[in-house]
Order: C-alpha cells, then sequence, then structure tokens
C-alpha cells in the first residue's frame, strides 16, 4: 500500500532533493552522464528549484510513501486540460512493485478532478527502461523535441501522451 502526499515543506523537499539524486545519478549516468546529471540536479532538483518551481510555475510535487518510507516522487502542472507529468521517480529496489501505476492512477484521479483530458511527459530518447515503462501504463510517442537547458546541455526526447481516464 502506498500513500502520495503533498510535499511543500523543507523536511519533505530535502528529502526529496536527496531521494532526486540518488535515483538520478544511478539511472541518468549511463544515458547523459555524470556532468549532465548534476548540473540538472543542480538546478532543477535542489530545495530552492523545487520551491520555485512550486511557487513560480504552479508545480506540484508529492511524496510516493510505502510503510512511511520515501520511496519515490512525482511533479506535475496543470496546462488547460493537458496535465503536464515533469517527474515520476520511484527508488530502484521499489521498481516493478505496480508504485507507478498507483501514482498514475492518483494523477490520473486528479486530472480528472481538474478537468484535464490528457498527461503529457517527455522522456529521454535514450531511456529505454522509462520508455518501456511507460507504453506499459498506456502513453504513447506522439512526438520529437530538443529543450536547450542551459551550458551546452540538451534534453533530446519523446513526447508521449496518455488519455485521462479513471484506472482501473
Amino acid at each position: 500500500m502506498i500513500q502520495i502526499e503533498i510535499a511543500n515543506s523543507i523536511e519533505q523537499l530535502t528529502a526529496i532533493e536527496k531521494l532526486a539524486a540518488k535515483i538520478w545519478e544511478e539511472h541518468y549516468t549511463p544515458i547523459i552522464g555524470p556532468e549532465q546529471v548534476q548540473y540538472m540536479l543542480s538546478n532543477f532538483q535542489t530545495i530552492s528549484a523545487m520551491q520555485e518551481q512550486i511557487a513560480r510555475e504552479n508545480y506540484r510535487y508529492y511524496s510516493i510513501l510505502t510503510a512511511s518510507q520515501l520511496i519515490g516522487y512525482l511533479s506535475f502542472k496543470q496546462n488547460e486540460q493537458t496535465l503536464f507529468l515533469s517527474k515520476l521517480y520511484i527508488d530502484k529496489a521499489c521498481r516493478g512493485k505496480g508504485f507507478a501505476h498507483n501514482a498514475l492512477e492518483f494523477i490520473s484521479d486528479w486530472g480528472v478532478k481538474h478537468h484535464c483530458n490528457v498527461i503529457e511527459l517527455t522522456v529521454n530518447k535514450y531511456n529505454s527502461s522509462s520508455i518501456a515503462a511507460y507504453k506499459k501504463l498506456g502513453f504513447t510517442v506522439t512526438d520529437e523535441a530538443v529543450f536547450d537547458i542551459g551550458a551546452g546541455y540538451v534534453m533530446d526526447d519523446y513526447i508521449m501522451q496518455r488519455p485521462i481516464t479513471l484506472i482501473a
């Protein structure tokens, strides 16, 4: 059983920052290299960066917990009728246990309540395990995009979408 809780406090964001470093260093280093991982962590996943995203960009951060233990986190924002899923990360030891499916149920329910009709996300084109997981969750590739994130780094991504429905 998981709990998904809004993460606004310094304590919650500190825990997410630590988990993000663990997950990103392990998962993304082989894909984009250690320098870009560190750049992205320091620019997008620090406490101050997350607070800025919450305050100025209307992102919502959530902790994913089981037995009161932080095992993942997610972040999204609403753009009219589209729910942009910016982050959905589960600790490696907890993957393959249905937690991403549970998180997507939560996201879909939130989207239904807020009159959204699609969930959209971006995923690195070379992140084959995440692409496969998203496809299993009903997402399809709808486009490709390259995003300049500064300091000479880019994100070379697929854009994936799935209709928002209540998930059984």
